[in-house]
C-alpha cells in the first residue's frame, strides 16, 4: 500500500489506517454497540498482515478497553504498526464521559496508555478534543515533556480550529491534525486543510465512510435494529428523510464504484485521498473481512471522471436536503 509521510516527521504512515472506536464495544457513552474481542484481535492482525502500518485507538474507546484489545493483539507481534492513541477524555463508572487537560491528567493518561498497550513509546500521542479550551496550552506543554522523556515519539491534536492551533504552536509545533472528513462532512476544506498545508502539518481524516453509511449496506431495518447503546441511534444522518437521501448517495456511489470494480466503501476513503494534504484517513473495522474490503482503497487514485460523478451526486444531495 501507498505510504505518505506525517507533515514533518520521519512517520511513514500507509494512506489507510485501522480505526478501534468500535472495537471498544459497549456499556460507555459513545459506544457502537456490543462486540467480540476476537474478531477485534483478529481484524487488528488482518489489518497488518494486508500491510497497514498503523493503528488509531484512545482510552475512552470502551473505558480502556480498546486499548486494551489492540495490546493484546500486538503482543509477540515482530513488527508491530505504528501506535497511535489520544488524551483528554475520561470516564466514570458509569461510562459517562468528561473532560481533562491539566498537566498531572495527561500524564497520568499516559502512563495507563502505555500499560494498556503494552509498549514503552507512545509512536503519535493526540489531544482528543480541545476542551475545556482554557487548558489546551497546559496539556500540550505536558506533552511536549513527554515528547522530551522519550515517553512519545510525535504528538498532534484531533478537532481543533486553525485558531487553537495557533495558539499552541509556540509551545511545539504539532505534528498532525485529526478532522472529521467525509464526502458529507465537507467542512475541513475550507480552512483546516490549507492551514495544514501552510505549516507542513499531517492530516489523518477520521470518518471517511461517515460512520458505515456511505458503504451502502444500511437499510432502516438495519438502523432499529441497533444496540441500545449505540450512539448511532441518535445521529441525525441515520433517521428520517435524511437516512434516505444518504441511502440514494450511497447507491449512486456504488453505480460509480462499480465501474471499476470497486464499492461504494472503497469509493468513499479514495475520494478523502484525493486530497493532497491528506496523509491517511482512519478506516474503521469490526471484523478481518471489513478491512479486507476497505484496505483496497488506499493504492486506488481516482480519475478525474470519476470525481466530477460524486460531486454531481454530492450537488444533488445537497439540493434535496436543501428542499425538506
Amino acid at each position: 500500500m501507498r505510504t505518505r509521510r506525517l507533515g514533518k516527521t520521519d512517520l511513514e504512515l500507509t494512506t489507510v489506517g485501522l480505526g478501534t472506536w468500535a472495537i471498544g464495544g459497549g456499556g460507555w457513552q459513545y459506544a457502537w454497540g456490543s462486540q467480540d474481542d476476537d474478531e477485534s484481535v483478529a481484524a487488528i492482525r488482518r489489518a497488518v498482515d494486508l500491510g497497514i502500518n498503523w493503528v488509531d485507538t484512545a482510552p475512552v474507546y470502551g473505558c480502556g478497553h480498546s486499548e486494551e484489545v489492540v495490546g493484546r493483539a500486538l503482543a509477540g507481534m515482530k513488527d508491530r504498526p505504528v501506535i497511535a492513541t489520544k488524551c483528554g477524555i475520561n470516564w466514570d463508572s458509569e461510562g459517562r464521559t468528561g473532560r481533562d487537560l491539566r498537566g498531572p491528567s495527561i500524564r497520568a493518561e499516559c502512563e495507563a496508555s502505555l500499560a494498556r498497550l503494552g509498549v514503552e513509546r507512545i509512536d503519535l500521542y493526540q489531544i482528543h478534543w480541545p476542551n475545556p479550551e482554557e487548558q489546551i496550552e497546559e496539556a500540550w506543554a505536558e506533552i511536549a515533556r513527554l515528547v522530551e522523556e522519550g515517553k512519545v515519539r510525535c504528538a498532534g491534536v484531533s478537532n481543533f480550529s486553525p485558531g487553537q492551533l495557533e495558539r499552541i504552536r509556540p509551545i511545539m509545533p504539532p505534528a498532525s491534525l485529526q478532522p472529521p472528513y467525509s464526502m458529507i462532512r465537507r467542512d475541513t476544506e475550507t480552512d483546516l486543510l490549507p492551514y495544514c498545508a501552510q505549516h507542513g502539518m499531517g492530516v489523518v481524516c477520521y470518518s471517511p465512510m461517515q460512520k458505515g453509511l456511505l458503504t451502502g449496506r444500511w437499510t432502516a431495518e438495519r438502523v432499529g435494529a441497533l444496540d441500545d447503546d449505540d450512539h448511532r441511534r441518535g445521529d441525525p444522518d441515520f433517521d428520517g428523510a435524511r437516512f434516505e437521501t444518504n441511502m440514494a448517495l450511497a447507491r449512486g456511489l456504488a453505480e460509480v464504484a462499480s465501474t471499476s470494480g470497486h464499492t461504494s466503501a472503497q469509493l468513499a476513503i479514495a475520494w478523502v485521498l484525493r486530497r493532497s494534504e491528506v496523509t491517511a484517513a482512519i478506516v474503521g473495522a469490526r471484523r478481518p473481512e471489513q478491512i479486507a474490503e476497505t484496505a483496497a482503497a488506499g493504492d486506488w487514485e481516482l480519475g478525474a471522471g470519476e470525481i466530477e460523478a460524486v460531486e454531481k451526486l454530492l450537488a444533488e444531495r445537497d439540493e434535496t436536503l436543501a428542499a425538506i
